[in-house]
């Protein structure tokens, strides 16, 4: 068998990808705060999160014991599809569920789906495993309430960078509880699925600090609800890995396609040309086109039988 990283790109016009080049080029990268202090001075920096019409509903929920914030989106004209269970990203340590609130009205309107965002946890304040527990936590009470509340009982899971991260965690704990049935799919971006270091994915990240504030207090950091990627991955719903050819996290991903479908489980990976980490949240028509996708992969699989 031959195996070449350019058979895995998603197929994009080539006027996309050259846009994205040029894009990148005049583009500084970025890397997250390197310290405590850092974290403090970006957090107060954050502008405010972009608004979204009709509005988000701010809503605790309680389940297994844990209350957690949410934000909530409906449809304006007619019952979901489904539910679809959003994590957002920033190396747990950053960012909050508002600031995906013009994307998840978006979301909601294009899939056809009711979306709840997660305000889990952040360290170093709270460390792991606040943010799983939280996660967790939310996606119990859809398992027990999505059904009253929003009319369907089918469920989706989804998020980016940490958050997608944190989706994989909270389908490993679902799965364990025997609560994982409901739902039909994950949609996970660029997702860190080794904080150990020990991979030689995990060590291309092994210095940054969020992984310290997040888990720099456990000792081991392989254990699955931390480094998933080291769990036992079978009976996981259908999923979809997004990640850019250009994404430090690249052959994290590529690891843990492996291992989902050595596992028996449904997986596809769409690896996108000239993107880096983060690129779905960028300006760009590959950007575009990524997000387009995974509102048609998520609505497929929220009403397959």
């Amino acid at each position: 068998m031959r195996f070449a990283l350019d058979a895995l790109l998603a197929d994009v016009p080539a006027e996309y990808v050259a846009e994205a080049r040029d894009f990148y080029k005049s583009r500084a990268a970025g890397r997250g705060p390197g310290s405590l202090e850092e974290l403090k001075e970006t957090r107060a920096k954050r502008p405010a999160p972009p608004v979204a019409y009709p509005p988000a509903l701010e809503e605790t929920i309680d389940a297994a014991g844990v209350c957690v914030p949410v934000r909530i989106f409906t449809l304006v004209d007619g019952p979901p599809l489904g539910v679809y269970l959003d994590i957002h990203g920033g190396g747990f340590y950053m960012d909050s569920a508002a600031q995906g609130d013009r994307r998840n009205r978006e979301l909601a309107n294009a899939a056809r789906l009711a979306v709840v965002s997660v305000d889990y946890r952040l360290a170093p304040e709270h460390p792991w495993p606040a943010a799983p527990d939280d996660c967790e936590a939310a996606a119990l009470w859809l398992v027990e309430e999505a059904e009253a509340r929003f009319g369907t009982s089918r469920l989706a899971i989804g998020g980016s960078s940490a958050g997608a991260t944190l989706a994989l965690t909270t389908l490993l704990r679902l799965r364990d509880r025997g609560a994982v049935g409901q739902f039909t799919g994950a949609a996970l971006q660029f997702g860190a699925y080794d904080l150990s270091g020990r991979t030689p994915a995990g060590r291309r990240i092994s210095d940054e600090y969020f992984i310290q504030a997040y888990a720099g207090h456990v000792e081991d950091r392989t254990v699955p609800d931390i480094s998933p990627v080291y769990g036992v991955l079978r009976g996981l719903p259908p999923t979809l890995l997004v990640v850019g050819s250009a994404d430090v996290l690249l052959e994290d991903n590529l690891a843990l396609a492996g291992r989902l479908s050595a596992a028996g489980n449904d997986v596809e990976l769409r690896v996108y040309p000239e993107s880096p980490h983060g690129f779905t949240g960028h300006p760009t028509a590959v950007a575009r086109t990524a997000l387009s996708g995974v509102e048609s992969w998520l609505r497929d699989r929220i009403t397959q039988p």
